[in-house]
């Protein structure tokens, strides 16, 4: 086929995928009826590579305001294709960073601090979450960097909430899966692997780079009282989404359910999670230190 003809059933592709899968109906209607003006105005008049795609996406992003939601070009033909093999190599790159906890201290003032990069799945960085939790459980206050934290498991999510509720009747949130639901709520944990975490105050560090699982730790625990937040703007990406391979070298990221706190009625796509303390996200950590250490000296007074 022609580049032209490779395009247009690209967009096409793009199209129908959206209509039956995407999460938000009403936005795929606005995709579709952009990236067709588009193609028909000359837009993506462009081979098939990485700046069509770019093109592409950023159309999507203008249409549904979704960042999880945009297409992906391999140079050569290795899109991934097996799902399994894909899950699988994650799941490895996720155990080589030590399932993301890349740090556990206990700071001056009796503070503790937990660095994640990720938040792994429950079922095999449950152990870790609960060795972390351990050598915090005696400290006075409970600091949870997340300013470098990229994404997770939902169930991840829910597994470290848990350590600081007492029991399982928190609802942390809900996810409608696919555009019409169903609809699965999240609540927290009847028991933990490691101790709970109760009683003492927690505050959340966050960056402009903070994304997806690391934002929806963040934020149901803002919404929820239970945690100060510190630091920057998150960059705003709550939908869970899946790789469809279109050809052999285009793939779309595709959302397919979205978050909705019980309290707040919506989530964080788009807008990110705000601060309750805003601060650049390199003085993030001596602030929470100073509100902790306040918080702390207050409980004795």
């Amino acid at each position: 086929m022609s580049t032209a003809v490779d395009v247009a059933a690209l967009v096409d592709l793009v199209i129908a995928r959206l209509a039956d899968s995407y999460v938000f109906p009403e936005r795929s209607a606005r995709a579709a009826e952009l990236l067709r003006a588009h193609r028909d105005q000359g837009a993506y008049d462009l081979p098939l590579g990485s700046e069509l795609c770019e093109r592409i996406s950023t159309d999507l992003l203008e249409a549904t305001n979704d960042r999880h939601l945009r297409l992906l070009w391999h140079a050569e033909a290795e899109t991934s294709g097996d799902v399994a093999q894909l899950v699988a190599a994650l799941r490895e790159q996720i155990r080589r960073e030590n399932y993301g906890i890349r740090q556990v201290q206990r700071l001056a003032g009796n503070i503790g601090l937990i660095e994640l990069t990720i938040i792994p799945e429950a079922s095999s960085g449950g152990p870790g979450l609960a060795a972390a939790m351990l050598l915090v459980a005696q400290t006075e206050a409970l600091i949870l960097d997340l300013r470098g934290t990229r994404g997770g498991s939902p169930d991840g999510v829910v597994l470290l909430a848990s350590h600081l509720f007492a029991d399982d009747g928190t609802r942390l949130s809900d996810f409608v899966e696919g555009p019409n639901g169903p609809v699965r709520q999240y609540w927290t944990c009847a028991s933990v692997p490691g101790p709970r975490y109760l009683d003492r105050p927690v505050f959340v560090l966050t960056s402009g780079a903070t994304f997806s699982g690391g934002e929806a730790l963040a934020y149901d625990l803002q919404a929820l009282g239970r945690a100060t937040i510190v630091g920057e703007t998150t960059r705003g990406g709550a939908h869970p989404s899946e790789i469809v391979s279109l050809t052999d070298q285009v793939e779309l990221r595709l959302p397919v359910a979205r978050p909705v706190n019980p309290l707040t009625g919506t989530n964080w796509e788009g807008v990110g999670v705000q601060p309750d303390v805003p601060t650049a996200a390199a003085d993030a950590l001596e602030s929470a230190l100073q509100l902790a250490r306040e918080a702390v000296a207050g409980v004795g007074v």
